[in-house]
């Protein structure tokens, strides 16, 4: 009987169904809004203007008590739009009044509930694409915290696929989109070149000397040299040589295979580094000035004896002299410079909601010949947060004539990564004298 059935159902007719039936399908999919859930452990930072700050770990928020907290989540639209945004969160005790702000607007909410569960938190206007700034702060309590807030949701028309933010915890992307994009000028070399010397120079825009803040000059293949701060207090020079051994535990590292250091300068100090890959570093505390350039020189010697030696010159512009900062012997190493480049990195999760710049100009290597060559391209690259779309904080180009990186602080233009650049050439090789350097 049901054989029967089936051949009394005209075929055409069936596929057209068929086709309506998906069609309608496809059309409310398309027609549905995304939503997403933007943890707060990955993409919110606090202000306060006094008192205590509450306390922001991969979990979430809690110890909330200070009224004077300002709690900023940042998500990057595409579009705009209205956007529907809900928060989970419990009220330990009692019930709390807070206040939430977007893209200048402000509305208050009231919270309660021991357990965790999703309030609605009202729909926003999302102006332009771009970067916006959804802000909790507390108004009032009964109980003795405001919440304990996990993540804010959004959802409507500016919301999809292409919206940036760190979305999980895979991988510690958490603490990685904290600190914001790290980016870099990658050097090409000419065909067939053993570059000896490599030489650059960097200016900090005053302003930008942002707490944790690496502004590599003159890395390569195995090692990077530029100056950081690192604190209110301390800066420094550093110049660090990776071993061939590959670890991030520089304990690990066997004897024929660990960083020597063959000499180092008046002040420096030197020990071994892990974490990010293992080998040697050296330091210099030298409070250097925003505003400023430092000239940064760097020497590449290979040995009979399979190791190379890497040596660091740093110039300040008050001086006409050069300090040795370092010089380290790679084992398992025979060549020349190589893969040269130049970064901007955040490795302060604190301070990457802070935008920072540098410029770096009149980039020269010396052939093993000894002839100076001028390098007047790059190619902008980023690090795997800027690679999965998690920030898109980030920049590069050119500016007066020298290359320029900006990262973090949430801005709105970005650069693609993968984009070219060339400087205009100065045609004037550094004036310096290698024989007579420390």
């Amino acid at each position: 009987m049901l054989f029967r059935l089936h051949q009394r159902i005209d075929l055409p007719v069936v596929y057209q169904i068929l086709v309506l039936v998906a069609g309608m399908a496809s059309l409310a999919t398309a027609q549905t809004p995304a939503s997403f859930r933007v943890p707060l452990g990955g993409n919110s930072w606090i202000r306060t203007a006094t008192g205590k700050a509450a306390t922001l770990t991969k979990d979430g928020l809690s110890d909330w008590t200070n009224p004077a907290n300002s709690i900023d989540t940042y998500v990057r639209f595409e579009k705009a739009g209205m956007v529907r945004l809900s928060t989970y969160l419990r009220v330990p005790t009692g019930k709390s009044r807070l206040r939430v702000s977007l893209m200048g607007q402000s509305k208050e909410v009231d919270v309660q509930g021991a357990d965790l569960a999703e309030h609605e938190l009202g729909i926003w206007p999302v102006t332009k694409p771009g970067y916006v700034t959804i802000s909790l702060q507390g108004i009032s309590k009964t109980g003795k915290t405001f919440a304990d807030v996990t993540d804010v949701g959004i959802s409507g028309e500016p919301v999809d696929e292409q919206t940036s933010f760190v979305r999980t915890n895979d991988g510690n992307f958490f603490h990685w989109g904290r600190r914001g994009p790290s980016v870099h000028l990658r050097y090409p070399l000419p065909a067939d070149t053993e570059a000896e010397w490599f030489y650059n120079e960097v200016t900090v825009p005053t302003g930008n000397d942002v707490i944790g803040s690496y502004y590599m000059a003159n890395g390569f293949g195995e090692g990077y040299f530029g100056m950081q701060v690192n604190s209110p207090t301390e800066r420094r020079i550093l110049f660090s040589v990776w071993s061939p051994f590959q670890t991030d535990d520089p304990k690990s590292i066997p004897d024929d295979q660990k960083i020597r250091l063959a000499r180092k300068g008046t002040g420096v100090i030197t020990n071994d580094f892990g974490k990010e890959g293992a080998g040697g570093q050296s330091f210099l505390r030298y409070n250097w000035q925003a505003g400023q350039t430092y000239k940064f020189l760097l020497h590449a010697q290979p040995g009979p004896d399979s190791y190379t030696t890497y040596t660091a010159y740093f110039g300040a512009p008050d001086s006409a002299n050069w300090r040795l900062i370092a010089s380290f012997k790679r084992p398992k190493t025979t060549t020349y410079l190589k893969s040269l480049y130049s970064f901007l990195e955040n490795f302060t999760p604190e301070t990457g909601n802070q935008q920072r710049e540098a410029y770096f100009g009149n980039q020269w290597i010396r052939r093993k010949e000894g002839q100076w060559q001028e390098l007047t391209t790059c190619q902008f690259t980023g690090d795997n947060t800027a690679r999965k779309s998690f920030r898109k904080d980030y920049a590069g180009g050119l500016q007066n004539g020298r290359f320029v990186l900006r990262n973090c602080g949430f801005f709105d233009d970005y650069t693609p990564l993968g984009s070219p650049f060339t400087r205009p050439a100065t045609n004037q090789a550094p004036t310096i004298d290698l024989d007579r350097l420390p």
